[in-house]
């Protein structure tokens, strides 16, 4: 029997102090050029779209693991790759779905998974699709939109790159795809969280349910009716049915779908600010503590940040050398 395999791709925010820059793009050049071979591959940047370049035309970044099938070694790779990140980005890394200040759907960063060496795509993805809505609470992390509170995920509720799902399942921008170019099963409804032990139980469980040899209810309806629902409450007794069905499968402490991390950064933003719980976030992000921590004086916006020279380099050291490849993707992707 094949081993499916898994895959992480993981998007977030770098703000100098509470915005994005293009300055993420010099980052993201040191960081090709510390393993050229690697990242060149495991990168990409984000720009928003539309009226929303308005409030700033840079998006998050993204860093990707390799394929395992072990849930342990994917996690450890991930840990390697956000470390190798860390030591190139002097900004505050924001694992968020959105972020708070913003009002701004086409300018969100996910947490997406793949999923290949499955033989029975069309049986998995339907039993995926079956448990998303209560998969979905592990990692809602986007409470905000323009400073005002809005629900447990303002990024599954709004943003343009997921949304309902389609009886086509290769069409691009819904929360589970087909993916064209990878050929392999990709959820993409998933906000970005700093939490490793959440991502750890999130792929365990999503690996018990593909290698399941039971069928579940695939009901589309139903389920664009509940991702709607949990994006802005959370969880609810309608959800109680797949709680049980998934607890057969693979037991998950109920707590973590009843206090989310959107909660987390809800209850810290009331209480200290945008800043601090920007800071808060990097260095959860860091080192695991969801707590603010003293930042050195050119953190809180030194003019040299600004300096023109880090866009240039980031351009020409990281945009220009991944030109090719970033069409041919998008080529692949369409």
């Amino acid at each position: 029997m094949k081993n499916a395999i898994f895959g992480i791709e993981e998007e977030v925010f770098i703000v100098e102090p509470e915005k994005p820059t293009l300055r993420s793009l010099y980052y993201l050049a040191r960081l090709l050029w510390k393993d050229p071979r690697f990242y060149y591959f495991h990168t990409a940047s984000n720009f928003a779209r539309g009226r929303d370049i308005r409030q700033g035309l840079m998006s998050g970044i993204e860093i990707s693991t390799s394929m395992h099938q072990d849930v342990d070694s994917l996690i450890e790779d991930l840990a390697s790759r956000r470390k190798d990140l860390m030591d190139m980005c002097q900004g505050l890394i924001i694992p968020l779905g959105h972020l708070i200040s913003y009002e701004a759907p086409t300018n969100t960063c996910a947490l997406q998974i793949h999923i290949g060496g499955v033989k029975d795509q069309q049986r998995v993805h339907k039993n995926l699709v079956h448990f998303l809505p209560l998969l979905a609470l592990l990692t809602v992390n986007s409470p905000y939109a323009g400073g005002k509170y809005f629900g447990q995920s303002f990024r599954i509720a709004k943003s343009f790159a997921i949304g309902c799902l389609r009886s086509d399942w290769e069409y691009r921008f819904q929360d589970i795809i087909l993916a064209k170019r990878l050929g392999t099963i990709e959820i993409r409804i998933f906000d970005p969280i700093w939490d490793l032990g959440r991502i750890r139980t999130l792929v365990k469980a999503i690996k018990t349910i593909v290698d399941s040899q039971r069928n579940f209810e695939s009901d589309i309806a139903r389920y664009n009716e509940l991702r709607f629902q949990i994006a802005v409450h959370g969880y609810d007794r309608s959800l109680d049915e797949i709680y049980d069905e998934l607890m057969e499968l693979y037991r998950v402490p109920k707590e973590l779908f009843l206090s989310t991390p959107s909660d987390q950064v809800k209850s810290y933003f009331e209480r200290n600010g945008l800043l601090r719980t920007y800071s808060a976030l990097d260095n959860a992000y860091r080192t695991g503590i969801f707590e603010s921590r003293s930042l050195p004086e050119k953190e809180h916006g030194d003019a040299s940040w600004e300096s023109p020279l880090k866009i240039c380099a980031g351009f020409l050291g990281y945009y220009i050398p991944k030109l090719p490849y970033c069409l041919w993707k998008a080529w692949r992707e369409w």
